[in-house]
């Protein structure tokens, strides 16, 4: 527990936070790669060069300021982080290298106003913090390698098909090298791999979705091809995965993870929405859903660019024909004479007031422009904020403006 006086001190930085965070996490970065370049072997390095990466660690840090006198207000946070960290493999000594170079962090941006008091307190709250999330965990260390199918660490799993979806997406079908069960998981998850590319110095790790519903003897993800653009270089891993690795190929996986998964229980009406290769989470928990004892009305909007860019339509589309308690809907961005789409243009509210009704349970994913102007049109609508769920891939971001 921390005292009185080491509480006041780390709120005071509340204001400061606001302001200099995403400089004190970017100079963290900076430092702690410089230190121990090791650790590239386990960060994205896309979401590093994007600043998304130090985004989310400065929302972090603030939160936890910010909440430091009840950190049990931030534990679901504080577990989506940790989820990822247990794909990842985190360990326990890794965390006092993260606060040796977030504490020089701080001195560096801050200067003269990181006072021995400041520098002190936020030792101190660092350690607090780090005992949290190490506990948490080695609890989910401990479920994962118990639970039936599976294991600690990562796992051989080979290549048994590989699927083109769209000009973009493709999917993976692995099933373990070593023949034996695999570890159930819940709609929405997701699993890492881990992969060298030849030429490449470090390993890289990327989370993708799992992309069909739990219960088969394989995992199935399917993969946007990242392609260069303007802003950003093409994806290492997505280039890697679509180019390089073949049928018989062997990849290596960490077991199911995350946090954002299908509630099973709810009797409202389900309401999904997908925009691109946010589709994936989206098409597990909609197999899962018509698979399940609950045959609650369900509406699927897919959004996508065009025809060409759109994944599974086919299986989608059969989904519906074969379900009564379905109905699929889908929106191009352009749209040509026959394509077949729904609605050409975006998403808006005039047009989900058409199709669905306010009551119901709203999950979606997709790019974040996308999803901004989802929980702003259901915002708007009045859906309340416990029936809006969401799914950010890779650092978790934020959708208020």
């Amino acid at each position: 527990m921390l005292d009185s006086k080491t509480i006041e001190v780390i709120k005071s930085t509340v204001p400061v936070l606001e302001v200099h965070g995403q400089t004190i996490t970017k100079t963290f970065y900076q430092t702690m790669f410089k230190n121990h370049p090791e650790l590239l072997n386990v960060f994205n390095h896309a979401n590093q060069r994007q600043g998304k990466q130090p985004t989310a660690l400065a929302n972090a840090v603030y939160a936890a300021a910010a909440h430091i006198d009840r950190l049990e207000e931030i534990l679901p946070v504080v577990r989506g982080i940790a989820q990822k960290h247990r794909a990842l493999g985190i360990q326990p000594d890794q965390y006092p290298i993260v606060g040796e170079n977030l504490l020089a962090a701080i001195k560096t941006v801050l200067g003269d106003a990181a006072t021995e008091e400041i520098l002190d307190a936020w030792a101190k709250a660092y350690g607090v913090i780090a005992d949290v999330f190490i506990s948490v965990e080695a609890e989910m260390y401990r479920e994962v390698e118990q639970k039936e199918g599976g294991w600690r660490g990562f796992r051989r799993f080979i290549v048994d098909r590989k699927i083109k979806e769209s000009d973009v997406i493709t999917s993976f079908y692995l099933k373990p090298e070593d023949g034996q069960a695999i570890a159930a998981y819940e709609p929405g998850q997701y699993i890492t791999v881990r992969v060298k590319p030849e030429g490449q110095e470090f390993t890289h790790l990327r989370h993708y979705s799992l992309s069909t519903a739990p219960g088969k003897p394989y995992y199935r993800i399917s993969v946007k091809r990242e392609d260069a653009a303007e802003d950003r270089p093409a994806g290492i891993v997505s280039t890697y995965l679509h180019t390089q690795i073949e049928e018989g190929d062997v990849l290596e996986l960490s077991a199911p993870a995350g946090d954002f998964t299908l509630n099973p229980s709810s009797n409202l009406p389900l309401v999904l929405l997908s925009g691109g290769v946010g589709l994936t989470p989206m098409v597990s928990m909609l197999e899962a859903a018509l698979q399940g004892e609950n045959k609650r009305d369900i509406v699927y909007v897919h959004a996508a660019r065009n025809a060409k860019h759109h994944a599974m339509k086919e299986h989608i589309a059969e989904l519906a024909r074969i379900n009564d308690n379905l109905r699929a809907y889908t929106v191009y961005e352009t749209s040509e004479a026959g394509e077949g789409c729904d609605k050409t243009g975006y998403i808006d509210l005039p047009w989900l007031k058409t199709i669905t009704t306010a009551d119901s349970d709203f999950y979606f994913c997709g790019p974040v422009p996308f999803m901004k102007a989802v929980r702003r049109a259901l915002k708007e609508w009045g859906v309340p904020e416990e029936r809006i769920h969401f799914e950010f891939f890779g650092p978790a971001g934020t959708l208020d403006e």
